[in-house]
């Protein structure tokens, strides 16, 4: 995926907007909240004008003209630039084609999931699985009350729904298999913690498990 001149992912919402007509920076920040795009879209009033500064910079956007209207300060109006239009077309259809790696905050988690004792991991994914309902919850209810707007307008909130749904679906599920020990690897996983709580030190675990006394499967894990 070829780096962007502007990488800011608000550098397309704000193309997105003159896309549609030239507007002065207020404008753009209520449009876009106003379509709850700052639910999909970091929106952030002072980065929004480091932002423009630097599409016009790279001439994705210019200005159009300025307004003043009696004492207030004067208001600058963008519009975008052919180059532009390209730029957010191109941007546009790299995200909706090719899968990228992201890295979220629970995979990292999960990843490393066995410093937790077991019961302990298992009550937090509960505790996770829990407040995924209610977000499921509120976002449904939302959902319920957008009237008059095409579906088409409010796909990435569909979108949303269907992610939290299936990490709902998967947390239950790791957290009901720690509960009641079928999870892979839930031996060692215990014993680990067992003998960290006599005090000794993941070194003289690490001796232990290298010399067999786990059995292979925690020398694998221990070893990965």
């Amino acid at each position: 995926m070829p780096k962007r001149a502007v990488s800011n992912p608000l550098a397309l919402a704000v193309l997105a907007c003159l896309w549609e007509r030239p507007m002065y920076p207020y404008e753009m920040t209520t449009t876009m909240r106003e379509r709850g795009k700052e639910d999909s879209i970091r929106l952030n009033f002072g980065s929004l004008y480091a932002v423009i500064k630097s599409l016009e910079k790279h001439g994705f956007i210019e200005v159009a003209q300025t307004e003043r209207e009696g004492n207030r300060p004067e208001r600058v109006v963008y519009a975008i630039t052919a180059s532009g239009r390209a730029e957010a077309e191109e941007w546009l259809r790299e995200l909706v084609e090719l899968p990228v790696k992201e890295y979220p905050a629970i995979e990292t988690g999960l990843s490393l999931l066995p410093m937790l004792p077991p019961q302990t991991a298992a009550a937090l994914l509960e505790s996770r699985r829990d407040r995924l309902d209610a977000e499921l919850a509120d976002r449904r209810r939302e959902q319920e009350q957008v009237v008059g707007l095409p579906e088409l307008l409010v796909v990435e909130s569909q979108y949303r729904i269907a992610v939290l749904e299936a990490e709902q679906v998967f947390v239950a599920d790791l957290a009901a298999r720690i509960r009641d020990r079928t999870i892979g690897g839930y031996e060692w996983w215990e014993q680990l913690h067992a003998l960290l709580g006599q005090g000794l030190s993941m070194e003289e675990i690490g001796d232990r498990i290298a010399a067999g006394d786990f059995g292979e499967e925690a020398a694998a894990l221990f070893d990965s």
